[in-house]
């Protein structure tokens, strides 16, 4: 039996198998956050192909703190019930269903990707109706140069902004997600706290790493004390800023030491996105190129942890598994391309299982195939033995 196949469990909540589907943005709501018949089919579609866990894309907390127009989001009651519909659809496939939470801070009040990516403008206003607004940071420093300001978060402030992200996990159970994910990685509010790149704050929230660390950690923290002892909370990182003078992996070590000790249950290891996007980071590019981030925060924070990062091979996912880089695999794009990629991976590693973990009203098809092609298969192999 692969690693890859094996069950999970943690708290009250056991993983069918260690595949992860990653959060991935689809910028596929109208504007006003709210999941759509879009997102419940997408969703649905990735579950039915038997990943162990799914979760939803970066689901905002604030409508301040959204990246673009087009964001999911989490920051009203009213929210609540498109989400607990898609949550209900995931588990009754058989996978655990998972949402991550996120505030992109100096990110924020951005086009779609595919208009570019690049801040809002007066044009786009005259273009969609889409206005630009003010970006809030650590400090005032923007994301890259000629790229809009951020409003400094006053310290009075900062507890408002704890309360959104304790408000969203609040709602995030209500809809019946069994896993939360703080997203502290790719150049967003949290990591932008950690990073003395973009926090050069001279209060009690800024400077050396202790105090760059407090924010995140309070929040980390406060949402913890509202999802149920029997669920799970995960916390994302860029294990390095992937830039000169940025955040390091010894630093990720400490913080996950840290967060090992406030309850949380396992970290998803990427990097990058300081600067801009995170698929822009300087570590260089080959499949697996995070595995070595995820090794090393899970064996100096003592928690499990998530690799993540260009990996498309069934072999490839068991190998980092079986090499202790990590305790769950994340799929992203490649379930895209493939949505029944976990299903598939499974059979290819465990080929006397056939199709019996598939779904049942698709994997009987299959395993109907299966027997016709090993017949003729057998028939040819018998009929040159004939003629020999």
């Amino acid at each position: 039996m692969s690693l890859l196949s094996q069950p999970l469990a943690l708290r009250g909540v056991t993983l069918p198998n260690r595949i992860m589907v990653s959060p991935m943005c689809t910028y596929s709501t109208s504007g006003d956050g709210n999941a759509t018949d879009w997102h419940f089919a997408h969703y649905g579609r990735l579950a039915m192909g038997g990943a162990g866990l799914v979760m939803l894309e970066a689901t905002s907390i604030d409508p301040v703190g959204r990246h673009s127009y087009a964001d999911l989001g989490i920051w009203t009651d009213a929210q609540v019930a498109p989400l607990a519909r898609i949550a209900r659809f995931i588990r009754a496939q058989g996978s655990v269903a998972a949402i991550q939470l996120q505030h992109a801070g100096r990110k924020s009040s951005a086009r779609r990707p595919w208009h570019g990516g690049s801040p809002l403008t007066e044009e786009d206003l005259e273009l969609r109706g889409e206005a630009p607004w003010q970006a809030i940071g650590p400090s005032p420093i923007p994301v890259g140069e000629g790229k809009p300001v951020p409003a400094e978060i006053a310290s009075e402030d900062l507890p408002r902004v704890k309360q959104m992200w304790v408000d969203a996990a609040r709602r995030s159970v209500e809809a019946g997600f069994d896993v939360i994910e703080v997203h502290s990685a790719h150049g967003y509010l949290l990591n932008q706290f950690l990073s003395p790149i973009a926090n050069r704050r001279n209060d009690d929230y800024g400077g050396e790493l202790e105090n760059r660390m407090r924010f995140p950690l309070e929040v980390i923290a406060a949402v913890r004390d509202v999802v149920p002892e029997d669920k799970l909370l995960f916390v994302r990182i860029s294990a390095v800023d992937g830039v000169e003078e940025g955040w390091t992996l010894e630093e990720s070590v400490i913080y996950g030491q840290r967060l090992r000790e406030i309850g949380v249950d396992v970290i998803d290891c990427s990097s990058g996105g300081i600067g801009g996007a995170a698929t822009m980071n300087r570590l260089a590019r080959y499949p697996g190129f995070q595995l070595p981030l995820s090794q090393a925060v899970r064996e100096g924070s003592e928690l499990p942890t998530v690799g993540v990062g260009l990996i498309f091979k069934p072999r490839q996912a068991e190998e980092a598994l079986s090499a202790g880089q990590a305790d769950i695999v994340a799929i992203g794009r490649e379930c895209l391309n493939n949505p029944n990629w976990p299903d598939m991976a499974l059979t290819e590693l465990d080929p006397a299982r056939s199709y019996g973990h598939w779904q049942p009203n698709v994997g009987w098809w299959l395993e109907k195939r299966e027997a016709i092609i090993r017949g003729y298969e057998e028939e040819r192999a018998a009929a040159g033995r004939a003629q020999a």
